[in-house]
């Protein structure tokens, strides 16, 4: 059954897997929690920009599309915060134009980039060494910053007034939380590639948060599925010889609805009206 581990591309890919499936998963709390699913798209697909800029100035793609995500969260957090359009008009317009001048670059190339699809639609049995040094320092950042903020991160999540009324710097950690989301998101993109990514980083983050109310389980429960679920897509993809990152991506939605099946919440809203009737008949 673990033969395959013996392959260098395997181990690469499935250390790899775990990595994005922690970190997606540990961001993915903010995400889902603060209602930034939509953001998290916008700057997927913007990455598609930033490595159509790599492949034709023969750069490497990882390194172009950090500017281009980093650009694209910062541009629609400063035009939100003026509140000069609503967040969701500015979403579209980034998402838009950086999807169009990743076109445009891929016009300009010379036929088309083999590699340029892996980013795409994710190739995690193609992840390379190199890759996963980047991949790994990405994430190494990602998390130290989260431990290091992880008290202002919670405060401006739940209460953004408050925290900035309580003296915290609260746009900055804004910032921070959208620079966070790109970096995940470009750590991500070739395992599970850009359409697929900001599922991963929701998905898992969703499931937990119908498990539990409180923060600290529900990362970890995040964690936990968040890693799961890539583990389980990357060896089903394997043995069924089908994508690996739409593979991770449905174990991950699976999770999910079994997840809400089975919710407390659920569970507490079905019981409400048979709790409540005593009362009614008393009346």
């Amino acid at each position: 059954m673990f033969d395959i581990l013996s392959y260098t591309f395997m181990q690469r890919a499935l250390a790899s897997s775990v990595l994005i499936g922690a970190v997606c998963a540990v961001v993915g709390v903010y995400v889902v929690l603060k209602g930034l699913s939509f953001i998290g798209a916008g700057i997927a697909h913007a990455s598609f920009g930033g490595v159509a800029l790599g492949f034709l100035l023969g750069l490497n793609p990882v390194l172009t599309a950090i500017a281009f995500c980093l650009a694209t969260a910062w541009g629609i957090g400063f035009v939100t915060r003026r509140g000069e359009v609503k967040e969701d008009t500015a979403i579209g317009v980034f998402f838009a134009s950086t999807m169009a001048l990743g076109i445009l670059f891929i016009g300009l190339m010379r036929g088309y980039n083999v590699d340029l699809f892996g980013y795409l639609f994710g190739s995690v049995l193609a992840v390379t060494a190199t890759d996963l040094w980047i991949s790994g320092g990405l994430a190494l950042v990602v998390l130290l910053v989260v431990v290091l903020f992880y008290k202002e991160l919670l405060f401006i999540t739940f209460d953004p007034e408050m925290a900035e009324a309580a003296g915290l710097p609260a746009a900055q950690l804004y910032f921070l939380l959208l620079s966070l989301i790109a970096l995940t998101i470009v750590l991500s993109i070739k395992v599970v590639g850009i359409i697929l990514v900001s599922a991963l980083i929701v998905t898992p983050a969703a499931a937990a948060y119908q498990l539990t109310d409180d923060f600290r389980r529900m990362m970890a429960l995040s964690v936990l599925l968040g890693v799961g679920s890539a583990l389980v897509g990357l060896f089903l993809s394997y043995w069924l010889n089908i994508a690996s990152g739409a593979t991770i991506v449905l174990t991950a939605t699976v999770i999910f609805f079994l997840a809400a099946l089975f919710s407390p919440r659920r569970r507490r809203w079905r019981l409400k009206p048979t709790v409540s009737q005593p009362n009614q008949g008393g009346e």
